[in-house]
């Protein structure tokens, strides 16, 4: 998998890709429901994001049923995995990363758990 620099800063330098991907960083995976609950954003505007993430190679994607998940790609480049969770790490106890984070857990229906 090959991700250059260019790409990497460009896709993350809109504030609500760089939450989705920390929030999923945190998370191992998510469903696009779950990311229109917590961004509170309009599902076709979070499925925009998530679509750059995944065409800049960040992000693969699974379908369940009625629903996507996506997770970080296992296959990034070893330089792109770091500075993901460098950054995850470094941002998680600030605000919006936080206060995402503990929105996603006051979250009552969750997919694969009832689904939403």
């Amino acid at each position: 998998m090959s991700v250059d620099a260019d790409t990497f800063f460009s896709v993350l330098s809109h504030p609500m890709r760089l939450r989705s991907l920390v929030l999923i960083q945190q998370t191992d995976e998510l469903c696009v429901c779950e990311l229109t609950y917590v961004l509170d954003l309009a599902q076709p505007v979070i499925s925009r994001h998530l679509a750059q993430l995944k065409h800049a190679g960040l992000l693969l994607s699974r379908r369940q049923g009625l629903w996507i998940y996506y997770r970080v790609n296992a296959e990034l480049p070893e330089w792109v995995k770091q500075l993901i969770e460098v950054t995850t790490s470094g941002v998680a106890s600030t605000s919006p990363y936080m206060d995402d984070l503990a929105k996603l857990k006051s979250m009552s229906d969750r997919p694969n758990q009832n689904c939403c």
